[in-house]
């Protein structure tokens, strides 16, 4: 469940299919990822989850499977 909301919620933030969003997705790769738009995803991935997360995991945050371990820290599961 925590694979699709993630998938939900960078689709939404970015304004992205859902189809090209995978683990090796990075940021400023796609021209929709950039640092506007990152701070939307933060902002997404914090209410999303009911987190809040600290400077250094948003500067961290550079790919999905980036956020993905970053989530973990939360006990959040993929």
């Amino acid at each position: 469940m925590n694979n699709k909301k993630i998938v939900e919620i960078f689709s939404k933030s970015l304004g992205i299919s859902e189809e090209i969003i995978c683990d090796s997705l990075e940021y400023n790769s796609i021209p929709e990822w950039d640092s506007i738009a990152h701070m939307t995803l933060i902002s997404e991935l914090e209410d999303g989850f009911d987190i809040m997360l600290d400077t250094d995991d948003i500067i961290e945050m550079s790919s999905v499977s980036k956020a993905k371990d970053i989530l973990g820290k939360h006990n959040i599961s993929f």
